[in-house]
């Protein structure tokens, strides 16, 4: 199973100075996935405002993802669109390109997410669409993990930059305590701004999403 990803920024033409934006999202992402290897490709610019990447397990896809939208500066914001699906490599004079079902697929999820923040659900960012010929579970997976996601996308689009930080650090396993020194305030506001967040929530759903115990 391949996990195809394609991101974009978000408004990125309206943003007031896009080399920064840029640079301060590529060093979030070198960052992150240093301290938290799991991509076969991790998430790199392409061309204009998209990223791709490539992932082996869903569960470590949109923990990765998670990471990434609770970490991003304020003001820079992303949308996903996760493909399931085979990719591979085709020769070119330039470079080896990809290309493959996985990316169709991938290609039909962002476009999903476009669709559904102009009508409906304005704090979607992430959607999954499997190539087709995936089998039952797969397909149940995929539908389980969307509606997940739905909720996920919700919750990030509420915290405030301080709560991100928080609920990113104790999705990195740090306690209140630890928490509360690095932010330089008590570990009662901690603990009532990850209540705000609804953190416990939102990391008890991507446990049970990955089959882990809660």
């Amino acid at each position: 199973m391949v996990i195809a990803v394609i991101a974009d920024i978000i408004g990125s033409r309206r943003l007031s100075d896009r080399a920064s934006a840029q640079q301060a999202l590529d060093e979030t992402i070198a960052e992150l996935e240093e301290r938290h290897p799991g991509a076969e490709q991790p998430l790199s610019p392409t061309v204009g405002d998209e990223l791709q990447g490539v992932y082996r397990d869903l569960g470590v896809c949109l923990n990765a993802l998670l990471r990434v939208q609770l970490a991003l500066p304020e003001g820079i914001g992303l949308r996903f669109g996760i493909g399931i699906g085979g990719i591979r490599p085709i020769a070119s004079t330039h470079r080896e390109l990809s290309d493959g079902p996985g990316w169709y697929a991938a290609r039909a999820a962002i476009e999903r997410v476009h669709q559904r923040q102009q009508r409906a659900v304005p704090h979607m960012r992430t959607w999954i669409v499997g190539a087709p010929g995936q089998d039952e579970v797969m397909d149940t997976t995929i539908a389980a993990s969307n509606a997940y996601l739905l909720a996920r996308d919700e919750l990030v689009a509420r915290m405030s930059e301080r709560e991100r930080r928080l609920v990113c650090g104790r999705l990195d396993g740090m306690s209140q305590r630890a928490l509360a020194d690095q932010e330089g305030i008590t570990q009662a506001a901690v603990s009532k701004a990850l209540r705000t967040a609804a953190a416990a929530s939102l990391l008890d759903g991507m446990s049970q999403l990955a089959g882990e115990e809660s």
